[in-house]
């Protein structure tokens, strides 16, 4: 952590509560969360949205989807978990924060899950934090449920540093997991329609805004 991180994350304080518990949680266990500087950034453009609805590809243990639901009173959210284990602890995650009846926890691949999770569409926010060598894939199937006007929040899209490097990572799989993040950031970048921006926070948090007109393949 550079001194800006550190200072920053001085700012930030800790969290409190269950939120404490949770990231507790993810460090004795390995889950992957969002980083407190990343999350500060994702909650702070929540408030000033204010969404109705939010959609959210990777829930893990819950962090991030009670920390949006949190940060939007009114907001309800479609999260998608694979591994049936962290689902469970995100139910109960839930659960514990009051959040159950503004939830649909949907357990599978998010690849095969369009359909329900499309009935309870369209969205103002989409957030990915999966699977990160399948983040063009979640674009392209979620995205046409985004809203004009709505948001795309794709998280680790830096991965460590890695994308930014010029060299290749002597690791395959973790070779093939950066080209394929590459290329996402360089599709996402150059979409005429989206708007992104790629902030340097946490493990890279890109932002994109839905044009007027959205995607080529829209769905209604």
């Amino acid at each position: 952590m550079n001194n800006q991180s550190a200072y920053i994350h001085s700012l930030i304080g800790e969290q409190e509560g269950y939120f404490k518990e949770l990231e507790q949680y993810a460090a004795r266990n390995e889950v992957p969360i969002m980083e407190r500087d990343s999350l500060d950034i994702l909650l702070q453009y929540i408030r000033m949205l204010q969404p109705s609805r939010i959609l959210e590809i990777g829930t893990a243990i819950g962090y991030s989807g009670a920390s949006m639901l949190k940060a939007a009173e009114k907001a309800t959210l479609v999260t998608i978990e694979r591994d049936p284990e962290r689902a469970v602890i995100a139910a109960d995650t839930f659960t514990r924060m009051n959040m159950s009846g503004r939830i649909t926890l949907l357990e599978g691949d998010a690849l095969k899950l369009e359909d329900q999770a499309a009935e309870r569409g369209p969205f103002d926010v989409l957030f990915i934090d999966a699977a990160k060598g399948q983040y063009e894939r979640f674009f392209n199937l979620y995205a046409p449920y985004v809203n004009a006007g709505g948001t795309v929040f794709t998280d680790n899209v830096l991965f460590k540093g890695l994308v930014a490097e010029k060299g290749d990572h002597p690791n395959r799989n973790t070779r093939a997991m950066v080209k394929k993040i590459r290329a996402f950031n360089e599709l996402m970048m150059s979409s005429p329609q989206w708007e992104s921006v790629i902030v340097p926070a946490g493990d890279g948090l890109m932002i994109s805004r839905k044009r007027s007109g959205g995607n080529d393949n829209e769905k209604t």
